[in-house]
């Protein structure tokens, strides 16, 4: 441990550079940007934070920009860098996370909806917004599995948020990520955000991580075509999950 002290005190003053560079960007800047540039600036700043992270992106298939719904497995809070990283989005997360610090200002900053899990109705607020979104050509995010896994198995997609991709007619793409040993090729559980892992535990287990890779796999694009959401997304899950390997 005594060895990992200095990459921990490195990427930990890094990555607090980036965050504030974040907040600042979001404060001054994101008022005066068109949704490209704000979207150009998001990738930008999730790469950069990845990389203050030590974590290095592979990503394999074409992405397809909106407007789209995206789709994904999900393992830790560092899923919405990683997939901003390779093509930012609109996501769709736990209210929650607007009380994390740091993470939840720059979350919310970048446009995040957030969702109260607990009160069924807010689901269909949601819903709103994200048709919105994706009528004026955005990308949109969502973790339908709605709460981080420990990878072994892939949970049962809720189907409810894609009701906004059914109202506006908009192609949906899944995607899925893991997280590897760049040597072996070994599940790396160091960014896992699962079970009683605290949001701090799970930082300070990343920041101190080695030969950390994270794996990002586009599938094909699917639409409606007449099928109900319950019957898409279990459509949708398997694509996840063959995509998963």
């Amino acid at each position: 441990m005594v060895m990992r002290w200095p990459r921990l005190l490195w990427r930990t003053v890094h990555a607090l550079w980036w965050a504030v560079w974040g907040l600042w960007v979001i404060h001054r800047r994101f008022p005066r940007l068109q949704p490209e540039q704000r979207a150009a600036q998001v990738q930008l700043w999730s790469q950069r934070m990845l990389s203050a992270f030590g974590v290095r992106v592979l990503a394999q298939g074409e992405v397809v920009g909106g407007p789209v719904l995206r789709v994904s497995n999900h393992l830790s809070w560092l899923d919405i860098l990683v997939m901003n990283a390779v093509a930012p989005s609109r996501f769709v997360s736990k209210a929650e996370v607007r009380q994390w610090p740091l993470i939840g200002t720059l979350t919310v900053g970048a446009g995040t909806l957030l969702i109260e899990r607990e009160k069924r109705r807010d689901a269909m607020r949601v819903v709103h917004h994200m048709a919105e979104s994706l009528q004026a050509g955005d990308a949109v995010a969502v973790f339908p599995e709605g709460t981080t896994s420990n990878g072994e198995a892939l949970l049962p997609f809720h189907a409810n948020l894609l009701q906004a991709a059914v109202v506006t007619d908009v192609p949906v793409q899944p995607w899925a990520l893991r997280y590897r040993h760049a040597r072996t090729g070994q599940p790396h559980n160091a960014p896992l955000f699962v079970g009683d892992t605290t949001l701090a535990a799970s930082l300070l287990s990343t920041l101190l991580a080695s030969d950390l890779v994270a794996e990002v796999r586009l599938g094909e694009l699917q639409r409606c075509d007449g099928r109900d959401r319950r019957s898409w997304a279990e459509d949708l899950h398997r694509a996840v999950n063959g995509l998963r390997g």
